[in-house]
């Protein structure tokens, strides 16, 4: 299998006019560029390329996060890219934003290429011409917003309006940390999850809780779809309740 190097760094859009990789004419420009194969929605490079990071990938994926304005997205992607709790004044995302990052699942390199929206309602429209070209979407509320955890209903309405219908989704409930200003029990939370039928688990971008595993999960549920190996047998729900048991739901 040929690996292409993982594009390195970060680009921010306050539109679609940026020619982004997820954007409206991403197909047609996948396909025009050299090296690049699409299967069903998924990049397959076909031959090494030059670029800015050491790091090579086998298959690629894009995740998005979504969810309200404030519920700690930027701060979550900052932590599993950089491993470091983006501190300081709270500043929104305009737009989109997104980070690459290469993960090792079962000896496969799997790029994530993770964007990163905005959650206010001015930039919704922009939101949601990117859902189509997600592979998984982690949609997260905040643990001391009841207002976010009370919109997630709402956001599983646009998800299924707007994405692909077997996209990869995971409900996380963020800044889990903060045990003081709790307002959304974790029994909550696991709840929704269960009604809605999808993973759901507890995180924090301060001190890492969960966050590998979530991003992990997604990767190596994408990787099986990809590989379609008859003899690998992988179920996302039933990985991301062993891991929690096994770790007592503190991984960082």
């Amino acid at each position: 299998m040929s690996r292409k190097k993982a594009a390195k760094g970060k680009a921010a859009t306050s539109g679609l006019s940026t020619g982004s990789p997820s954007g409206k004419g991403a197909g047609k420009a996948a396909k025009n560029s050299p090296g690049i194969v699409q299967m069903n929605g998924v990049v397959h490079p076909s031959r090494p390329s030059i670029s800015n990071s050491s790091e090579f990938y086998d298959i690629a994926f894009k995740v998005m996060l979504v969810g309200d304005s404030g519920v700690g997205k930027t701060c979550l992607l900052v932590r599993f890219k950089d491993g470091a709790f983006l501190a300081g004044s709270f500043i929104s995302t305009v737009g989109i934003d997104f980070r690459n990052k290469v993960l090792n699942i079962d000896g496969v390199k799997v790029k994530l290429q993770i964007w990163d929206t905005a959650g206010q309602e001015r930039f919704r429209s922009v939101t949601h011409a990117y859902y189509r070209d997600a592979h998984a979407l982690l949609l997260l509320y905040d643990v001391t917003n009841k207002t976010s955890f009370d919109n997630i209903q709402a956001w599983l309405t646009e998800i299924h309006e707007y994405a692909q219908q077997d996209v990869v989704l995971m409900l996380l409930g963020n800044k889990a940390d903060a045990t003081r200003d709790r307002v959304v029990k974790r029994e909550d939370g696991e709840r929704l999850a269960k009604e809605f039928g999808v993973p759901f688990m507890e995180t924090s971008a301060r001190s890492g809780l969960n966050i590998e595993l979530a991003f992990t999960a997604a990767a190596k549920e994408l990787k099986h779809r990809s590989m379609k190996d008859p003899g690998e047998k992988f179920k996302l729900q039933e990985y991301v309740s062993n891991e929690m048991k096994g770790s007592g739901c503190c991984r960082s």
